[in-house]
């Protein structure tokens, strides 16, 4: 905290470490989240963005290292911690044989919500995830949008200052998708903090902030402008038939840093597009490769992930 009492960071972590056996899940990294701020963190299965939000949560206890939530240290408050917080984790986690009123008013008591406020909580959460019509109904019936709709209204009823969601929109239907990130806009404005897991690159570019993760490490850390302002070079998307046989082919070529496959398109990165367009046709047509189309993209954070990836591992 500052000289008057107010938390200078959200989240702030210091060599945080977890090991399950011999296993080291989350590998001594760093992190300050400012308040109100929505902080992302991309990485694959195994990469350890569980791991760090349950310890983050006051969940797991580190190995080794501090973290502070909301100004409480995890490790030695954890209690105090969990009262200020929310957690939505990846699986739906409700009462299926609970209907959406009656989860609501289950996760009201649990944090000893006074009754007036958990009426007006309520009617609020309800209405801005637009389950009011629903109320009455089993969780269990509920959609999977609906679901996780049902768990950040259950997650937000004892209006936590930092909220943390493991991939929240997993398994959405895209419009569902769409209204969760509309509430989580709305609560930024309300200047609650959001912590969010994620595997989509496009919700990552929500981020004020994101943080690429990869086998338990903070590789980077950055707004998404400036993570693919690391990119050097120029990015050609070309769709070519075979595939396999195109990729093949360019990756045997010396002026070709990466390429990766996405969907039907390769994402091939050059020093300089205009030197290397002219050898990449003559490599593909003697190859006896179609190139359907060429030209020119824009790289995308995912882009940048697989880069800083390959870096690494160097």
């Amino acid at each position: 905290m500052d000289d008057r009492g107010r938390i200078r960071e959200a989240i702030r972590a210091r060599g945080l470490l977890k090991r399950f056996a011999d296993l080291v899940a989350v590998d001594g990294i760093d992190l300050e989240v400012a308040p109100g701020e929505i902080f992302g963190i991309v990485g694959p299965d195994g990469a350890g963005k569980t791991t760090t939000m349950r310890m983050l949560c006051g969940i797991l206890d580190p190995s080794e290292g501090e973290a502070e939530v909301a100004g409480f240290d995890v490790r030695t408050q954890p209690e105090e911690v969990k009262r200020r917080i929310g957690y939505m984790p990846q699986r739906f986690s409700l009462y299926a044989d609970l209907t959406i009123a009656e989860n609501l008013l289950f996760f009201a008591n649990i944090y000893h919500v006074p009754r007036d406020e958990r009426l007006r909580r309520e009617q609020e959460l309800l209405e801005f995830s637009r389950l009011t019509p629903f109320r009455k109904r089993l969780a269990g019936d509920l959609s999977g949008g609906m679901k996780q709709k049902l768990a950040l209204a259950c997650t937000l009823i004892h209006t936590p200052a930092v909220l943390f969601l493991d991939e929240p929109t997993t398994g959405v239907d895209p419009v569902s998708r769409r209204d969760l990130w509309k509430i989580l806009y709305s609560l930024l404005r309300e200047g609650v903090t959001l912590f969010v897991s994620t595997p989509y690159m496009d919700e990552a570019e929500r981020c004020n902030r994101v943080a690429f993760m990869d086998k338990g490490r903070i590789l980077v850390c950055d707004t998404p402008e400036a993570l693919r302002r690391r990119m050097r070079g120029d990015l050609l998307e070309i769709i070519a038939q075979p595939q396999r046989q195109a990729k093949d082919i360019l990756s045997a070529l010396s002026d070709i840093h990466s390429v990766q496959v996405f969907g039907d398109r390769l994402h091939v990165w050059v020093a300089d597009a205009a030197s290397a367009e002219p050898a990449i046709a003559a490599a593909l047509a003697a190859g006896n490769v179609q190139v359907i189309s060429s030209r020119r993209a824009v790289p995308g954070l995912e882009d940048v992930f697989v880069s800083v990836v390959s870096e690494v591992q160097r």
